[in-house]
Order: C-alpha cells, then structure tokens, then sequence
C-alpha cells in the first residue's frame, strides 16, 4: 500500500460549521428551475416564501447537495483542472430545514487507483447533522482526477451502478434550461469560471461554459419530484445520478423515468446533440 494511497484515505475534516436561510433555499429552487411559471402554485411553494394563504416555504431535498458548499475532506492535492464529477448519491434522512446551523462531517471512503496517466477515482462522503446532531443527508460523490494515479494504490473493483430497466421509459419528460442558468445556480456556492467564463471555458476545450453537473442532478431531482411525488419533499428518500456528459445552458434535457414500486430509475439526454448527460439515475421514494 502506497504513502499516496494511506494520505488521500485518511483525509477528514469534521465538524465544519455552516448556516444558510430561506434565501438561499429559494435561490437553489430557482438555479434548478422552479419558478419558470411564475403561475404555477406547486412550483412557487419552493421559491416564494410570501403568500396570501399561509404555507411553509417547502426545501427542494437535493438542496443538501449546496448547504454546506466548500465541505469537504481536506486537501487531495489534484490537478483540479483535470478533475470531472464522477457521481452523486444523496440519502435524505430528514427534511432539510428552511434555515438552520448545521454541521458537516467528511472523509474519503476509497480511492480507485486506475494507472499511470489513466487517473484516479476518489469517492467520498460527508454528512451532515442539525443542531441536535441528528443526520439530515449523507453525500456520497466521486471525482475521476484524470491527471494523476499510477502512485500503486490496491486494485479494488468500483461500486456497481444501478441497473436500468430494458423497457421502454414508463415516462418522458422535455425540460428546457436557461441560457442564464449557470450564471443563477453558481450564485449557490460553485463560482468555478468554466460555468460562467467565456474564454476559460474555450480554455478548457468547451466552445462555451458548461452547466453544473450538480445543477442538472438538481434538475433531475425536480423532475422525479413533479412526476411520481406529488411535489412532496418527505417522498424522496435518495437520489443518485453519474455523470456521463456536460449541458450547455439553453439546450433542452429529456429525461426518460422508469417506475418500479418505490423506485424511479431515470436517465437524461439532449437530443440535439445525440448525448446522454446522466446514466443509472435512481430515486427510491419512501
């Protein structure tokens, strides 16, 4: 076992404080796309917290994914610009308050050595806790850090991703994004140029910036939460997507769902350009 390998798998970092409030709970819904129709009641219940008829503001679930943005645990020291979001898998414990002080705790939990100049897999988790200590969602993601490995770490075989149905979709659903939306959903945490930049996204071979993997798992969580749940965020219990290709903002997901029992199985494409932005997509409702 190598020094490389023991140093990225004992990476932790816990007990990082954050606090945020309904602002930045409606801006999530909005850099997601709730809110398009401003006419829409269901909609509105994520993104307007002022109404003639008394309701709660309802926390989209996958908002965990941005309360504590900047977690993480600790320094992995990678070539960041050759770092792509692998996954994300997210159990939602409770509802996510509409505000609140939490706490997040992260650790590296394997690290996939692939080869020299065949990169790394790292897949970590962080959790994270209310007030009382209670777990509100654990995140598990992976990075693909394709500029480094080969440092001789164990050869272990990777989480197995979900399989999908061999039907046809149950249901298929067209979601037209906004050519401003990276420009919106950046303001929740991930400020990286390549979303917003023009030149640096030309820099790093996209003729223009890409949306936030994270953003488009959002809007899958949206999708499966408008279809099968009734708009209801105590339904959704766990949500999980792979990264297989970037969204331009502006250019329209199709996003093909499967349901068995509790379980919504999905994937997304854009047409246009003959792509499938999200595989094995899976959300098990409660």
């Amino acid at each position: 076992m190598s020094a490389r390998y023991r140093e990225l798998k004992e990476l932790r970092n816990l007990g990082q404080k954050f606090s945020y409030s309904d602002r930045e709970v409606m801006l999530y819904a909005c850099g997601i796309g709730f809110g398009r129709d401003p006419l829409n009641e269901e909609e509105l219940a994520f993104v307007n917290e002022a109404s003639a008829a008394l309701r709660p503001l309802k926390v989209v679930p996958s908002f965990a994914s941005v309360a504590a943005w900047g977690s993480g645990a600790g320094d992995m020291k990678l070539n960041w610009l050759l770092v792509v979001d692998g996954e994300r898998d997210i159990t939602f414990h409770r509802p996510m308050p509409v505000a609140a002080h939490i706490t997040a705790d992260s650790s590296v939990l394997e690290v996939y050595d692939k080869g020299r100049d065949k990169g790394v897999v790292i897949r970590h988790q962080t959790v994270l806790r209310n007030e009382a200590g209670e777990k509100l969602a654990t995140l598990v993601g992976s990075r693909f850090a394709r500029g480094d490995g080969g440092f001789g770490g164990p050869d272990l075989p990777q989480p197995e991703p979900h399989r999908m149905p061999a039907r046809a979709p149950d249901t298929i659903l067209e979601i037209a994004t906004r050519p401003d939306q990276a420009l919106i959903y950046r303001l929740c945490g991930d400020r990286n140029p390549l979303h917003s930049d023009p030149e640096f996204a030309r820099r790093a071979g996209f003729p223009q910036p890409i949306l936030h993997g994270m953003c488009t798992y959002g809007i899958t969580c949206r999708a499966v939460l408008g279809t099968y749940a009734g708009y209801d965020p105590l339904a959704l219990t766990r949500h999980v997507a792979r990264f297989s290709a970037p969204v331009f903002p502006g250019e329209i997901i199709t996003m093909e769902m499967w349901k068995d029992g509790n379980v919504i199985s999905f994937e997304a494409r854009v047409k246009a350009r003959k792509v499938t932005v999200i595989r094995n997509g899976m959300t098990l409702l409660r």
